[in-house]
């Protein structure tokens, strides 16, 4: 069983996918059709950033599910891999369903440039924050978050793997809630560098506005199915798409859980498949008997060729 992961928020650097862009017309065509569907040089901020621009959270949505999908495409003609099952971390979840049939490169990518700015403008600037609590147990944090929200918002945002979690909330409260971690036995409680607090309650207005969005889009057959970060469940069905993707925006990523969904699976190699190894590490600390590889440039194609 193969698994293709896909990642989120966080990976992105300026030159990603250039290298495949110059190397692979079918790389290069998926950054052409991006930059058409947006009427933007998306290819360019990409390629050269600046890399202030590329955080920019509606630039960065679609740069990263472009990056991916343009690996997804060398990986599928060059080298012929299929998967049995896919999932990305919350933005990758929609290259997850580009991969699996559900969604059109084109709408996928318009689509997460509106939800982006829907995420950006859900909370004023400077009001929201997340951070990453390492060394506390799921019950543990969810008490401090309680304790610590004291008529703000404060809730675990991202499960990612055992012993790390990542909050999100109003500014002040995800504050006192980094002390109560700490205080309670954290091994750190690290602030995160965005621009918003995703995947809690303060994102439900960008949710609904999603959901405007996604009334239009047409959802086709699944081919493979995709574990949800929602549910970490497989989901195969078409018409549970759209509001899947809309729950997900102010619901928390069970990533640990949609891996431990792939072990029952019998999933034995995993291929994290655009920017960065973010997800790579998280698996090798659950599934550490399984292969584990990744594709964001030319090397990595090689290293799969051999």
């Amino acid at each position: 069983m193969i698994a293709f992961l896909f990642p989120g928020q966080g990976s992105q650097h300026a030159g990603m996918g250039k290298d495949l862009a110059e190397n692979f017309p079918v790389a290069r065509q998926v950054f052409e059709e991006a930059n058409d569907a947006l009427g933007v040089d998306l290819a360019s901020l990409c390629f050269n950033g600046p890399e202030e621009d590329l955080k920019l959270t509606a630039n960065t949505q679609p740069a990263i599910l472009t990056t991916s999908i343009a690996a997804l495409r060398v990986l599928e003609t060059e080298i012929g891999i299929a998967p049995n099952c896919a999932a990305g971390h919350s933005l990758g979840e929609y290259s997850a369903l580009v991969c699996a049939g559900a969604l059109n490169f084109a709408d996928a990518v318009r689509i997460v440039r509106q939800r982006g700015t829907f995420m950006q403008e859900a909370v004023p600037l400077g009001t929201g924050a997340m951070a990453a609590i390492l060394g506390l147990d799921k019950e543990t944090l969810e008490r401090v978050c309680q304790d610590a929200a004291q008529g703000q918002v404060v809730s675990p945002a991202n499960f990612n793997s055992a012993g790390q979690v990542v909050i999100a909330g109003n500014t002040e409260a995800v504050d006192r809630a980094m002390n109560l971690a700490k205080e309670h036995g954290a091994k750190r409680a690290l602030p995160l560098p965005v621009s918003a607090p995703f995947h809690c309650s303060l994102m439900i207005p960008a949710g609904e506005r999603l959901a405007d969005v996604l009334a239009d889009i047409k959802v086709g057959d699944m081919t493979v199915p995709v574990i949800t970060n929602v549910e970490a469940t497989p989901n195969q069905d078409a018409s549970r798409v759209c509001q899947l993707l809309v729950d997900q925006v102010s619901a928390p990523v069970l990533w640990e859980d949609t891996i431990a969904c792939m072990i029952k699976l019998d999933v034995e190699r995993y291929i994290e498949i655009g920017p960065g190894k973010v997800l790579a590490g998280l698996v090798k600390r659950m599934a550490k008997d399984s292969t584990i590889q990744n594709v964001q440039n030319v090397s990595d194609i090689r290293v799969l060729t051999e």
